[in-house]
This record gives structure tokens, C-alpha cells and sequence, in this order.
């Protein structure tokens, strides 16, 4: 019996183009954190090997600080180059978000957009995010919040405790019909986002959460790089 062949409609937009300032205080080196190392390998490394390690995915496209797309570090090609653009970043998170969706090939009906500074996304998460899009909403990988919080005055005085019952704490990756997040990042004021489930949320375009991962932290302060390090052993 022949194997049916996997259907290839998944698109990716890796957003790496950011300086990432807070991550390089107190580095040396400079190095923009995305190319920094962390678990074995360089933390964009991380996500390549990732996506490119499902069947359903079709083609990544890496958003890259310009002056890295013309010269991209030679590492970057340890992955499936056929299913790899390199393409440059723009002057905010959404234009370079926008970049790259406009790189995806026409066969692409769902496209994921993923932060290259959660370099520990499991296959799993990412795996619920795609189910979601598929069935024809936005999906975006959250975990609810645990701990008290407390809205607080600029004395620093406690107002009041914030019911976290409804709360969640949003991840990338973050999948969307195709034409929906096109719609999303054509719309007035579409600059401004730093997440891309809240311009589908303004015009009123349904997103559901799904379940994601302790793992799949953001890396934003130097002291991030050692708590990655030590969730890079956590399973799932």
C-alpha cells in the first residue's frame, strides 16, 4: 500500500529582526540574541529545526535585521533549505511580520507567525496551533495565569486584586487562515501590534487559545538565557 503524502499547507513567518537590546546588556560580544547560543545551538536555530521538522510544513521564511539577510550566519543552513526563504526585516515587528507573509508560496492556506526568542516551542504546541487555524479561526498558544495579580498605583500602593480566572499568558506560535491575518495586517493602525491575534481581534475576527508550553518562554533579559538552558530539558 502507498503512503499518502502529507499535505504541505503550512506556512511560517519566524520573526528574528529585532535588536533585542536588553538581552545584549552586559554581552561583549554584541551579538544579537537571536544568534546567541543556548540548549546546543543558536536560539533561531532552535525554531528552524523545529518547524522544518513537520511533514505539514510547506515553507519557512525568516525574518532577519537587514544587514543579517544579506550575510546570514552559515549556521542557518543546518535545516531543510528547501523549505527555508531568508527575507529582510522591516522598521517594526509588523512590517517585518508582513514581509514575510507576502514571501509564503500561494499553496500556503495557513500561516503561522512564531518570535525567534521562544526558541523552545514543542512540536505538540505546535501542533494544536495548526489544528486551530485549520478549522478556520486564529489559534494562539497561551497558558493561563497562576499567580495573584495586583494592579498597583504609581506609589506603589495596592488598588485592587485582579480576578486571573479568564487570564492568559500569550505564546508564539500563533496561526491564522491565511487571508485572515493578511486582512488583520492590512488593517488601519496594523503598525502599532505587537501581536499579531490582537489585529485580528480589532476587526472582530474570532481567535481561540490553545494550550502551549512552560518551555516556550521568551528570552528578553541576559538572565534568560540560563532559564532556558534549564527548561531545555523539560518534557512536555
Amino acid at each position: 500500500m502507498t503512503a499518502t503524502a502529507p499535505v504541505r499547507d503550512v506556512g511560517v513567518v519566524i520573526v528574528a529582526a529585532g535588536a533585542g537590546h536588553r538581552a545584549r546588556t552586559g554581552d561583549a560580544s554584541g551579538e544579537l540574541k537571536q544568534f546567541r547560543w543556548v540548549a546546543g545551538k543558536p536560539v533561531l536555530l532552535h525554531s528552524l529545526q523545529a518547524f522544518h521538522a513537520r511533514a505539514d510544513v510547506a515553507m519557512v521564511v525568516c525574518v532577519l535585521p537587514r544587514e543579517a539577510a544579506g550575510d546570514p550566519p552559515p549556521w542557518i543552513f543546518q535545516c531543510d533549505t528547501e523549505r527555508l526563504l531568508v527575507t529582510a526585516g522591516g522598521a517594526t515587528r509588523a512590517e517585518s511580520v508582513r514581509n514575510g507573509l507576502e514571501d509564503l508560496p500561494a499553496g500556503c492556506t495557513v500561516a503561522l507567525i512564531h518570535d525567534a526568542a521562544r526558541p523552545l516551542a514543542t512540536d505538540a504546541m505546535i501542533g494544536r496551533v495548526v489544528e486551530a487555524a485549520r478549522a478556520g479561526t486564529g489559534a494562539i498558544a497561551a497558558l493561563p495565569v497562576v499567580d495573584t495579580l495586583k494592579e498597583v498605583g504609581p506609589d506603589g500602593m495596592v488598588i485592587r486584586t485582579i480576578d486571573r480566572s479568564s487570564l492568559w499568558r500569550a505564546q508564539t506560535p500563533q496561526g491564522f487562515p491565511r487571508e485572515m491575518i493578511l486582512k488583520a495586517h492590512s488593517s488601519p493602525g496594523a503598525g502599532a501590534a505587537t501581536d499579531d491575534a490582537a489585529l485580528c481581534e480589532r476587526l472582530g475576527l474570532p481567535v481561540r487559545v490553545v494550550y502551549g508550553s512552560e518551555r516556550a518562554m521568551k528570552i528578553t533579559d541576559p538572565a534568560d538565557f540560563a532559564r532556558a538552558e534549564a527548561l531545555s530539558t523539560l518534557r512536555e
